[in-house]
């Protein structure tokens, strides 16, 4: 008799475990070609709201991190892919990516995470400031992060988007609840057992599968969801930055070109703003002589 193959089960990640949606339910993926793949998760408004409550409990310990510690452990997410390039491969190449296209995303992806862990001692010395007053105080500028931040990843180039769009957020040490990719999950189903094993702490990066209009809506409204970054419809941007007036959030909108090509054009300075798109900033005046 011929084995049967033990067919794969996808889980979301979230706070450093594989979870099944709250609801149970899932959504059939199907490879390139049509044949059916697996189910995957099909998270709702209820995963949103715990995967929040997750991310926030997470977020002040990864806060609290020295930047170089948070530079280690990124270059550490790197080393983790590297060896494992060839699973990422076959997950984009199931959405439909050729070999060449698939590699050359990995590469880029592994690249990307690389640069950004050196970002993380270095952003603070050109977005803080000491600031001439005049008056006899000491007045500086530092920047802190925001905390919660959601993300909507492209369906473009599923992998290395998502990755754009997370690894601002936590190189500035925030948290962050991903809407993957909806028409490529897999991807992102991968980078969550390949973060797991990482040294990146449980809860800092946490990824939802599913339909985004059952998502959008409720990061949009969510009173501790600081910020939103991602590439959304019009239709969802209205949403967004609506209920983003209304939750007094920052909401930040890029097209699917700037998450895929690191905003060609404008070199280490895309990834600096893309920092400082999710940072706050503390200004403190010290008296002179105190």
């Amino acid at each position: 008799m011929p084995r049967l193959t033990i067919s794969k089960t996808p889980k979301c990640y979230v706070g450093g475990k594989f979870i099944r949606s709250e609801s149970a339910r899932t959504f059939p993926l199907n490879a390139a070609s049509g044949e059916f793949f697996a189910h995957v998760p099909q998270c709702t408004r209820k995963d949103v709201r715990n995967a929040v409550e997750v991310a926030a409990k997470a977020g002040g310990g990864w806060a609290g991190r020295s930047a170089y510690n948070r530079g280690q452990i990124l270059y550490r997410l790197a080393e983790m892919l590297e060896p494992r390039s060839a699973e990422l491969v076959d997950a984009l190449k199931l959405g439909g990516a050729t070999p060449s296209e698939a590699k050359a995303e990995v590469t880029a992806t592994i690249d990307r995470i690389v640069h950004y862990a050196g970002w993380t001692d270095k952003y603070e010395q050109l977005l803080g400031s000491v600031n001439p007053v005049a008056s006899p105080h000491f007045n500086f500028t530092v920047t802190e992060p925001m905390g919660v931040i959601g993300v909507v990843a492209p369906d473009e180039s599923p992998l290395l988007g998502l990755l754009t769009c997370i690894l601002p957020a936590i190189t500035a040490g925030n948290s962050v609840v991903v809407i993957t990719s909806e028409s490529a999950p897999y991807p992102a189903i991968a980078l969550g057992e390949m973060l797991a094993t990482s040294d990146l702490p449980g809860g800092v990066v946490n990824l939802l599968t599913g339909f985004r209009k059952e998502m959008v809506p409720t990061f949009a409204t969510h009173e501790h969801i600081r910020g939103i970054g991602g590439v959304v419809s019009a239709d969802e941007r209205k949403t967004l930055e609506t209920g983003g007036v209304e939750s007094m959030k920052r909401v930040k909108i890029f097209n699917a070109a700037d998450a895929i090509d690191w905003r060609a054009g404008d070199g280490p300075k895309a990834s600096l703003y893309a920092i400082a798109d999710f940072l706050e900033y503390k200004t403190t005046w010290h008296p002179v002589g105190a």
